[in-house]
């Protein structure tokens, strides 16, 4: 598949959301921060208040270069395995970006879900 968006500079981030439950669609998020200032206070979505995340979540969208969404529904689900799903929405998140990120971090093991972009796997902890 080609990429359509113009390469820009940044590194893109992209999580998902819903993976473990098996109740709905997973949904993944990537989005592309500047490098600075840093937003005081990102951390692992386990370990903040829910009050906390939503705020969180206001300062990235108003200071990201560019964010998306993405999903699979049950349906795919059902036809391709979670794991696969998962990188289905993934992938759709990177591709309805605004911006093209030259790199990619994915919180996860695997990056066959981003073979056009350089990309990186990690497993995140809260520290």
């Amino acid at each position: 598949m080609t990429v359509a968006w113009p390469v820009t500079e940044g590194v893109a981030g992209v999580d998902e959301a819903g993976r473990g439950p098996l109740a709905g669609p997973v949904v993944a998020a990537a989005v592309i921060l500047p490098l600075k200032p840093r937003i005081a206070g990102l951390d692992d979505s386990k370990v903040l208040t829910e009050t906390r995340r939503e705020q969180l979540a206001e300062r990235i969208r108003e200071r990201a270069v560019a964010y998306a969404l993405g999903w699979a529904s049950v349906e795919e689900i059902d036809s391709v395995n979670i794991l696969q799903a998962t990188y289905l929405a993934m992938r759709r998140a990177l591709l309805a970006l605004a911006q093209a990120p030259m790199e990619v971090r994915v919180d996860g093991r695997s990056e066959e879900h981003t073979s056009e972009l350089q990309s990186h796997s990690f497993i995140s902890y809260a520290v």
